[in-house]
C-alpha cells in the first residue's frame, strides 16, 4: 500500500531529488548546506523505510520495487551534480563512473535474475559500500562550506575512492553469483 510509512519514506527520497538538485544551483553561502541537509534526510529514510517495513510487517511489492530505484536515483543525481558543479573533477570522475557503472550492472543483473525468480540478496559488504558512498557524497556536498578545521572535500574524495573500490568488489561478487544463472554453470 502506498500510504504506509515505509513507502512514504521511500517516496520522500524520490521527491527530495529535484529539490537537492535545485539547491546545487543556488548562489548563496549556505547552498551547500541546503543540498547536504536534503541529501542527509533522504539517506536517513533509506535506513528507516526498510527497517520500519520489516518491524511493522509492512513489506510490500511497491516498497521492494521503489526502494532500490530511489537509492539509485539519489546517488546518481548527487554524483552527476558533484561532477557538474565540482568538487568531483579530474581523476575523481573515474571513481564516479565506476560507481555509476556498477549500479547499472547490478540493476540489470537483478532484473534478469528476477525473470528467473532468483533473488539476489544484499551483502554486508554492499551495505558498507552504500554507507561509505553516502558519507563521501555528503562530505563533498558540504565541500568548502565546512568549518576550516574539517577538510570536507578531502575526506569526501578519499571516501569516494574507497566507495569505488568497494563498488568493484561488490559488483564482481554480484556478477559472479549471477553468472551461474546466466550461463547455466557455476562461475
Amino acid at each position: 500500500m502506498i500510504t504506509n510509512l515505509p513507502n512514504l519514506l521511500t517516496l520522500f527520497r524520490i521527491v527530495v531529488i529535484p529539490l537537492m538538485v535545485a539547491a546545487f544551483f543556488l548562489d548563496f553561502p549556505v547552498a551547500n548546506w541546503v543540498s547536504f541537509t536534503l541529501y542527509t534526510a533522504a539517506c536517513i529514510t533509506d535506513y528507516f523505510d526498510g527497517w520500519l517495513a520489516r518491524a511493522w510487517n509492512q513489506v510490500s511489492p511497491l516498497g521492494r520495487f521503489l526502494d532500490p530505484i530511489a537509492d539509485k536515483l539519489l546517488i546518481a543525481a548527487a554524483l552527476l551534480m558533484l561532477v557538474a558543479k565540482g568538487p568531483i573533477v579530474g581523476h575523481a570522475v573515474v571513481a564516479a563512473v565506476v560507481i555509476m557503472c556498477r549500479e547499472v550492472l547490478v540493476s540489470g543483473l537483478r532484473e534478469f535474475l528476477a525473470e528467473l525468480r532468483v533473488s539476489v540478496p544484499v551483502s554486508k559488504l554492499a551495505k558498507w559500500k552504500t554507507t561509505v558512498q553516502m558519507l563521501a557524497l555528503g562530505f563533498l556536498m558540504v565541500g568548502r562550506a565546512s568549518p576550516a578545521a574539517i577538510p570536507a572535500e578531502d575526506i569526501g574524495l578519499w571516501c569516494l575512492w574507497l566507495a569505488a573500490a568497494l563498488t568493484l568488489v561488490t559488483g564482481y561478487d554480484y556478477l559472479r553469483a549471477g553468472l551461474k544463472h546466466i550461463t547455466g554453470k557455476a562461475a
